[in-house]
């Protein structure tokens, strides 16, 4: 028998390669909305932690020192009201490493297990992850609400599952989970549950219809049993860049991860984790960053609305999840690219089901959304 060697599929950013050619063909200046990466400014004061102190020259704990655990710790206490001790936290090198790390390290963990559940509608890493490790990668669909449908699990991939991940605010979809039932279905089934959270600080309601002062759920508000969460500074603190991330919850499978990382020398850099330290200390920023993505939200909404494209504000994160209707995805992100020269993505990018939406991401700044204003104007006068 013949076994096909493992081909990389297309990264899926790379496609918008001949769209942005276009943008900038018709434009000149391409208005990116197709990467939530973040425009604005770190606090001066985690700059200033960046560059202080001697920490640059050894090599720092790979699970992150204990004055940074301290500080994710301190985090969960004030902001979520959870209570998670040191030694169930780890740093990660950004929470994309975990994400796309956690199949192959779980199958060690549990060589009887071959399967990994994610949502149906999700960030590709999910399944790609899956099927870096040689794992099954199960989509799990959808609630009316955009929620996991638990339900709808089969039982041989329950019985299977390394993993069930929940991903709450979601990317794309910006939609609130159930986590407290998530996590019960977990211990039920006796599967690990890992919930993606890096966008919890923008959160906008809750599932009861709270207001635009939400402070979010974790996974972790039910308890640490069998349930990891996941948290970064990316978007809370405009440190993408830095790669500075997180992981706390159930002591036996923060241990194992732990552990099995040294190995891999995964270590986020000692002065990003001093960075990383301020920045958690700190809510001030995030508030200041909460309002300037809820009013980019509602700006570029109006001016999808001009088009003809309804754009609801979400529950959570800083996208607009648009359906196009009877139109595909990527006719709109090309007809955007060529009218505008905005730059979205394509549903496809997130699952099958959903080739008739487009996500847009709010992270330009102020003058850019005043620019692709004009430009509607232009269109549409």
């Amino acid at each position: 028998m013949t076994v096909e060697p493992f081909v990389p599929p297309p990264y899926p950013h790379d496609r918008l390669k001949p769209i942005i050619e276009s943008a900038r063909a018709a434009h000149g200046e391409v208005i990116d909305l197709s990467i939530g990466t973040p425009c604005d400014p770190p606090p001066s004061a985690v700059l200033d932690a960046l560059y202080s102190g001697d920490a640059a020259k050894s090599y720092p704990p790979s699970v992150g020192t204990v004055a940074f655990r301290e500080a994710a710790s301190g985090w969960f206490a004030r902001r979520l009201g959870a209570k998670v001790p040191v030694e169930q936290i780890g740093a990660c090198v950004g929470t994309k490493e975990l994400v796309a790390g956690v199949p192959h390290w779980l199958r060690l963990r549990q060589p009887d297990r071959d399967t990994v559940l994610y949502p149906a509608i999700s960030y590709p890493t999910y399944a790609m992850g899956a099927q870096l490790a040689g794992c099954r990668a199960v989509s799990v669909p959808l609630d009316q609400r955009g929620g996991l449908d638990l339900e709808a699990i089969d039982a041989g991939d329950a019985d299977r599952a390394l993993c069930l991940w929940s991903n709450s605010p979601s990317n794309p979809t910006g939609a609130l989970d159930d986590l407290g039932a998530v996590a019960k279905w977990g211990r039920s089934h006796g599967v690990p549950v890992f919930s993606d959270e890096c966008y919890i600080d923008f959160t906008w309601s809750d599932r009861r219809g709270g207001s635009n002062d939400a402070s979010g759920e974790s996974v972790l508000n039910h308890g640490t049993d069998g349930v990891v969460a996941l948290n970064s500074l990316s978007k809370r603190s405009n440190l993408a860049g830095l790669r500075v991330g997180f992981y706390a919850g159930d002591a036996e499978i923060v241990h194992f991860l732990n552990e099995v990382r040294k190995h891999s020398g995964l270590m986020v850099p000692g002065p990003a984790q001093l960075a990383g330290i301020v920045a958690l200390e700190d809510q001030s920023h995030v508030e200041m960053q909460r309002e300037r993505y809820l009013k980019r939200m509602r700006r570029l909404a109006a001016v999808l609305s001009d088009r003809g494209l309804e754009a609801n504000l979400p529950e959570g994160g800083f996208y607009l999840w648009i359906d196009c209707g009877e139109r595909d995805g990527w006719s709109v992100t090309d007809e955007l690219a060529r009218e505008l020269g905005v730059i979205v993505s394509p549903g496809d990018f997130y699952g099958h089901s959903v080739a008739n939406f487009v996500r847009v991401a709010a992270v330009q700044p102020d003058d850019l959304i005043d620019e692709i204003e004009r430009r509607q104007r232009g269109v549409s006068g």
